[in-house]
C-alpha cells in the first residue's frame, strides 16, 4: 500500500511539473524569438532605406557638381579655338606642303600653261571684283583639292591675289586676277617668224615693221577669225 501511495505521489508531482517546464519554456522562447525576429528586420530595413538613399544623394551632388567643374578658357585658347574654325582647306595645304611642292604642282594629263591662261581669262572678265574660288573651280570642273592646290600655285606665281572671307557660314576665298601672264599664242604665226627679208627689216628702212605687207595681211587674217565663246 505504502508503494502505491508513492507511485501516485511521484506521477501526480510529475503532472504537475510537466506543464510547468513547458510553460515556462514557451514563455523563455517566445520573447526571444520576438527579439530576435526584431532585431533582424529592424536593422535590414535601415541598411535597404540606407542603401536606397546614399546612391540618390550621390547622383543627385553629381548632377550638381558637373557644371562647376567646366574650365574656361583663356584667352589665348579661346583665340586658337577660333583660327581652327576659321581654317581653311589652303591654310591646312600650305601647313602640309613644302613651298617647293606650291610651286612645281602639276596636274596629271593636263597643259598646266593652258590651264592658267584659261583661269586667267575667265578672273579678267570679273576685273576689280574678283570670283569665289568654289564658282571657278566649277566652271573649270575641278575638285576642291585640285583646286585650292592651284591657287596657292598662282598666288606664289603672283598671277593672282586671294581676299579671305566667310560665304554662307563658311571660309573660303574671293581669287582676283592680279596680272596676265605672257603667252606666244598671240604671235604664233606672226610673219617676223620666218620672214624671207628679216636681215634688211629696220625702223628706219625700206623694209620696215611700218609698212610691211605681211605683217597687214597676218593681223587683218587674225581680225576675222571668229571669237571663241568663254
Amino acid at each position: 500500500m505504502a508503494k502505491k501511495k508513492d507511485t501516485t505521489t511521484e506521477t501526480a508531482k510529475k503532472a504537475e511539473e510537466k506543464p510547468a517546464k513547458k510553460t515556462a519554456k514557451k514563455a523563455e522562447e517566445k520573447p526571444a524569438k520576438k527579439t530576435a525576429k526584431k532585431a533582424e528586420e529592424k536593422p535590414a530595413k535601415k541598411t535597404a532605406k540606407k542603401a536606397e538613399e546614399k546612391p540618390a544623394k550621390k547622383t543627385a551632388k553629381k548632377a550638381e557638381e558637373k557644371p562647376v567643374k567646366v574650365k574656361k578658357l583663356t584667352k589665348k585658347e579661346l583665340e586658337e579655338a577660333k583660327r581652327e574654325a576659321e581654317k581653311t582647306l589652303e591654310e591646312e595645304l600650305e601647313e602640309q606642303l613644302s613651298d617647293e611642292e606650291i610651286e612645281n604642282f602639276q596636274i596629271e594629263k593636263v597643259d598646266m600653261e593652258r590651264l592658267t591662261n584659261k583661269v586667267c581669262d575667265i578672273l579678267a572678265e570679273r576685273e576689280s571684283d574678283g570670283m569665289l574660288q568654289g564658282e571657278l573651280w566649277k566652271k573649270l570642273k575641278l575638285t576642291n583639292q585640285i583646286g585650292s592646290r592651284l591657287a596657292l600655285k598662282l598666288e606664289r606665281m603672283g598671277t593672282i591675289t586671294r581676299e579671305k572671307l566667310l560665304e554662307n557660314n563658311r571660309w573660303t576665298y574671293k581669287l582676283i586676277l592680279k596680272k596676265t601672264p605672257i603667252s606666244t599664242q598671240s604671235i604664233e604665226n606672226a610673219p617676223c617668224l620666218v620672214c624671207p627679208v628679216e636681215q634688211k627689216c629696220s625702223l628706219e628702212g625700206e623694209i620696215s615693221p611700218t609698212n610691211c605687207q605681211f605683217i597687214e595681211d597676218w593681223v587683218i587674217a587674225d581680225l576675222k577669225k571668229p571669237v571663241k565663246s568663254k
